[in-house]
């Protein structure tokens, strides 16, 4: 029968929180909703919402080894060299070149935490 849920929401912990904060908040161009300094941080994309985490000390060692993660946070942008421009600008520039795909073109970029970032311009019809 399955359940019932309300929201969703994208975590990312964190072992060097104030810097990720910064980061985000940079990136997009917004302070976060929700704020309680060293521990969380929330912020309010267009139908998610991105949750930044400082696990607590017992927990750490259970995300500070992590080199390569599964997950990417792929950010539609309606210009693709302005995204580029703006996270060169915050010192991250994406290390590749931009791809083609069915959808549209699009980059990997990477958070101060290595995070994988994809940016994705649609592909206008």
């Amino acid at each position: 029968m399955g359940f019932r849920y309300t929201d969703a929401i994208a975590t990312i912990a964190v072992i060097n929180f104030e810097n990720l904060v910064s980061f985000y908040t940079k990136l997009l161009g917004q302070e976060p909703v929700s704020l309680i300094p060293n521990i969380y941080a929330e912020f309010h994309l267009a139908s998610l919402r991105l949750g930044i985490f400082k696990p607590k000390k017992i927990h750490e060692s259970e995300f500070g080894g992590i080199t390569k993660s599964k997950i990417s946070l792929c950010l539609e942008v309606s210009n693709l060299e302005d995204a580029i421009a703006h996270l060169t600008t915050l010192g991250y520039p994406p290390p590749g070149n931009i791809s083609i795909a069915s959808h549209g073109r699009e980059i990997y970029a990477y958070d101060p935490d290595g995070n994988r970032l994809i940016l994705h311009q649609a592909q206008s019809y």
